[in-house]
């Protein structure tokens, strides 16, 4: 699937870039490794197709890595969860890398191409809550409810490594013709999982992260089959 240039560009400003180290928690009695805790830096960071220089995943099958680099996540759900939480949450509270104005899952498609700093990215996938987060804020429902309202955030590949800095915006240069949104992506994958015509219109973005196309794509089959005529 090709992309096409928008007509008007659309900047989205960092309100915080954050990172974190690896750290031992404790979850359902058991220790636990984690870099979710992020805490905002003021300085420059150099970005590399692994991520943010100083930022760290503990479990390197289910994060980080190539299609998720770089997670993103919208400042407008912060009041929403300091209901649920009951707690003024700090930035990079979700353990986002970029803390974003202004921005919507809605607005932000698979595929689109932004610039930030010296370096160009490109949207690959959702984020898909885990335990981590529950662990974090002592909610074991947490990750359900963040799936279940859409306020997932989403992931950057790196396209081209540069230099962030806390005063950048996030500026849409491409924006993908099939206009699949995390929306809807996250509609099929999570809320309406037997709408096969859903799931092909996902899959056929080239650009869509490697995990997401191995789950989708089995989930397809399973549709198939189970429609498939039984001649025994």
């Amino acid at each position: 699937m090709t992309t096409t240039l928008t007509e008007k560009s659309h900047a989205y400003p960092i309100i915080s870039l954050n990172v974190g180290a690896v750290r031992t928690d404790e979850y359902k009695g058991k220790q636990a490794q984690s870099g979710i805790y992020k805490t905002t830096v003021d300085r420059p960071l150099a970005l590399s197709a692994l991520g943010l220089d100083g930022d760290e995943q503990a479990d390197l099958v289910n994060h980080g890595g190539p299609d998720k680099a770089i997670c993103v996540y919208s400042l407008e759900h912060y009041p929403h969860w300091e209901k649920v939480l009951s707690a003024e949450l700090p930035l990079g509270a979700f353990g986002e890398n970029f803390t974003v104005g202004n921005l919507s899952e809605r607005d932000i498609r698979i595929g689109d191409v932004f610039r930030v700093g010296t370096a160009v990215v490109q949207v690959s996938q959702p984020r898909q809550p885990c335990w981590k987060l529950a662990m974090k804020w002592g909610l074991e429902e947490l990750p359900m409810l963040v799936t279940e309202t859409g306020a997932t955030g989403f992931y950057f590949r790196v396209l081209t490594p540069g230099t962030i800095q806390p005063s950048d915006s996030l500026t849409l240069e491409i924006a993908h013709e099939a206009g699949v949104t995390i929306e809807e992506a996250n509609r099929v994958m999570h809320k309406d999982k037997a709408d096969a015509e859903g799931i092909l219109r996902v899959l056929a973005v080239e650009e869509l992260s490697a995990s997401w196309k191995k789950t989708l794509s089995a989930r397809l089959s399973r549709l198939e089959n189970r429609e498939a005529p039984d001649f025994k």
